[in-house]
């Protein structure tokens, strides 16, 4: 019986585990660099991850660089050649805490919150407070922030040639849906 008793509170255990977590593989990030009178800088990508643990709010996300996509080829060569250099540094990093989550207190309608953490870009790593909004969707939670990031925190070199053309301040976005 008592065998019985702890098998059944392993499996209990092991699903409450499985709820602390959400995850969505498929959220997205999207970039605009754009300068009003010239060529449109943009780019999304739709592979974004993103874990929340539940219980403490904690929340990673990461991104492969070569995810991103432009509408034209040319500027996509370039990103990932000479601004990202995206062979040597494939990836982007997100890792920080939503202040004040609990999940029992959200609803379907979107509320603020403010989430603290460090992204790591091309190998630097910078302290961010980002503001967000989230709120309970079928099965999950989603989750959209919107920031500047400057190109200089991370010495992404922008050629003298284009500079007048590309944003220092890069305006992201990100919606990902938690489930």
């Amino acid at each position: 019986m008592e065998k019985i008793t702890s098998i059944a509170l392993l499996f209990i255990a092991l699903a409450i585990n499985a709820q602390e977590k959400l995850v969505s593989y498929a959220g997205i990030t999207n970039f605009e660099a754009s300068i009003p009178l010239f060529e449109e800088v943009k780019a999304t990508n739709e592979k974004t991850t993103c874990i929340l643990i539940t219980k403490t709010g904690d929340i990673a996300c990461w991104i492969n660089i070569k995810d991103f996509k432009f509408k034209r080829n040319l500027m996509e060569e370039h990103f990932n050649k000479n601004y990202m250099e995206s062979n040597r540094y494939p990836r982007a990093f997100f890792k920080g805490t939503i202040e004040k989550f609990d999940l029992n207190n959200l609803t379907s309608e979107f509320r603020p919150y403010q989430i603290n953490g460090k992204i790591t870009i091309r190998g630097r790593t910078k302290k961010m407070t980002i503001k967000g909004t989230l709120k309970r969707v079928d099965n999950g939670v989603e989750i959209q922030s919107e920031f500047p990031l400057n190109t200089d925190d991370f010495r992404i070199e922008i050629p003298f040639i284009v500079r007048s053309k590309i944003a220092k301040n890069v305006n992201t976005q990100i919606v990902c849906v938690l489930k």
